[in-house]
C-alpha cells in the first residue's frame, strides 16, 4: 500500500537532488539517486569489494548508511522550503547477507508530521532479475526549521 502525500515545496525533486549531490558519503560510496516521489526515494549502490566485510558481503554499516539516506530523503520530499532533515532514531533488521550486483534501498514515509516523520525502508540485493531482501529499517526523521547554519 502506497500512501498519498501532499508536498509543501513544489521544487522538492530539485532540492533532494541538490542535497544528495552535496552528501559526500553517497558520492564516496558510489550511490545513485534513482527515484524521487512524494514520500518515497530509491537509492542504488553497485556492489564493490571495497565496501565488504571479511566474508565478501556488503558491510552492515554500508547497507545501513544507504537505507538511512533513502528514508531521510523520503521524509525530505515532504519538507517545506525552510526545513532540513536529520535522522534522530532508527532500528534496522538485517535479514540476509548482502551480496549481488547492486543494493537497492527504498525509503518510504509512513507518517509525516511538522517536526517528526516516521519512515520505513527496505533494502534488496539485485542479481540479474532477482531481488533478495537484505534489510528493513524503521526510522524517525526530524525537521529542522529556519537554521541558516544548515543551509549552503
Amino acid at each position: 500500500m502506497t500512501a498519498s502525500f501532499s508536498v509543501s515545496n513544489p521544487a522538492f525533486r530539485e532540492r533532494v537532488t541538490a542535497s544528495f549531490t552535496d552528501q559526500q558519503v553517497m558520492h564516496t560510496l558510489g550511490a545513485r539517486l534513482m527515484e524521487i516521489q512524494p514520500g518515497r526515494v530509491v537509492i542504488e549502490l553497485p556492489y564493490q569489494q571495497a565496501l565488504t566485510q571479511q566474508h565478501g558481503f556488503l558491510h552492515a554499516g554500508i547497507v545501513t548508511t544507504v537505507i538511512d539516506s533513502a528514508c531521510g530523503y523520503a521524509a525530505f520530499t515532504l519538507m517545506p522550503a525552510d526545513a532540513e532533515i536529520l535522522s534522530v532514531e532508527f532500528k534496522i533488521n538485517l535479514l540476509s547477507p548482502a551480496r549481488g550486483e547492486k543494493l537497492i534501498a527504498v525509503g518510504q514515509v509512513i507518517k509525516a508530521g511538522r517536526n517528526l516523520t516516521v519512515c520505513h525502508g527496505d533494502a534488496f540485493m539485485q542479481n540479474g532479475d532477482r531481488q533478495k531482501p537484505v534489510a528493513h529499517m524503521v526510522g524517525t526523521m526530524m525537521a529542522i526549521h529556519n537554521r541558516d547554519d544548515l543551509k549552503k
